[in-house]
């Protein structure tokens, strides 16, 4: 008969492996030295058909209550091992909800984005309207109708990007003026912020950059209006700000001026403008008798640039995001 003292000690042997065990790996290993296909209580199990025929009921239910309470600390066992994982995992990962959450990188409008806009509201302040055009241009307006004689440099090739077809991608936004004071009658007041390109490339050009446009045209404007506006608008742009207007030559304008606004000690080109040229309201079929206009443009990247900072026009345009959120 299967010896109830030494079944004793096997099952005390087993309960002590079992509460020992640290991890489900070391309880399945305890498991399986006792309750195992070589186990040694299955051994006992096994070996109970060897009994004599009497002997072997009373050892079969000795075995099987030995097996039947080691299966039960081994699922005990089990059920605590877990529990100290699941705690251990919720410690280590803990979040405090009084913490605030984490910071998600937002978007934001591009530097020359806001002065752009930033220039529109002033101008639609004062009555201006906004007005649009397309980037590929035909010469004609860029250049023809602007008084711009054939002879002139910036028709050159190292000045303009030609496209196919007589039409060329705009050098300029006064092409905007063109459609917009043909087929209307004065007065109007119109500003034409957008993209021009010129084949130019250095730490202040970009083949690629954004000029504002502004022209009124009317009865009796002369070049004090024209310097009035001029003058709020830097007053808005850079604060209290001194201006300089030197004469100069455009052929679109008559006269016309280069304008400068002092930046610390320098002096900085900012524009140019001047009273539009008779000739460009008679292509837009206005009675140059009757009416005359100014008409100012600048470039929208510099201003950005003294804004913020921005050392290079180039960084405006990297696309490095970096460069983007410190300017931000």
């Amino acid at each position: 008969m299967t010896d109830p003292v030494h079944l004793d000690a096997l099952e005390a042997e087993a309960r002590g492996e079992i509460e020992r065990a640290d991890s489900i790996q070391e309880l399945r290993e305890a498991r399986a030295r006792y309750l195992g296909r070589r186990g040694s209580i299955s051994t006992r199990l096994r070996s109970i058909g060897q009994l004599d025929p009497e002997q072997r009921a009373a050892a079969g239910q000795a075995v099987n209550a030995a097996k039947q309470r080691v299966e039960l600390w081994v699922q005990k066992r089990q059920t605590e091992l877990e529990g100290e994982s699941q705690s251990r995992s919720l410690s280590e990962r803990r979040l405090d909800a009084t913490l605030p959450p984490p910071r998600r990188a937002r978007g934001a409008l591009h530097p020359v984005t806001r002065v752009e806009r930033d220039m529109a509201e002033f101008f639609s302040s004062l009555g201006f309207e906004i007005e649009d055009g397309p980037e590929v241009e035909t010469e004609y307006n860029n250049f023809d109708a602007l008084n711009i004689p054939a002879d002139h440099p910036s028709r050159d090739l190292q000045d303009t990007f030609f496209v196919a077809g007589g039409h060329v991608l705009r050098t300029h936004t006064s092409p905007v003026q063109i459609r917009a004071m043909t087929g209307r009658e004065p007065p109007f007041r119109f500003i034409a912020p957008g993209r021009v390109y010129r084949c130019d490339s250095d730490g202040t050009h970009s083949p690629l950059f954004h000029q504002i446009e502004g022209f009124y045209v009317d009865e009796n404007v002369t070049m004090a209006d024209l310097k009035g506006v001029l003058y709020a608008f830097a007053r808005h742009i850079f604060g209290e700000v001194e201006l300089r207007f030197r004469a100069h030559y455009f052929p679109f304008t008559e006269p016309s001026a280069e304008i400068d606004f002092r930046w610390g000690e320098r002096w900085l080109e900012w524009g140019g403008c001047g009273m539009i040229h008779p000739r460009v309201l008679e292509n837009c079929g206005i009675d140059s008798a009757r009416y005359r206009g100014f008409a100012f443009g600048m470039g929208i990247d510099r201003v950005a640039m003294d804004r913020y900072g921005v050392p290079s026009i180039s960084l405006l345009f990297d696309g490095d995001v970096r460069v983007l959120e410190q300017i931000r």
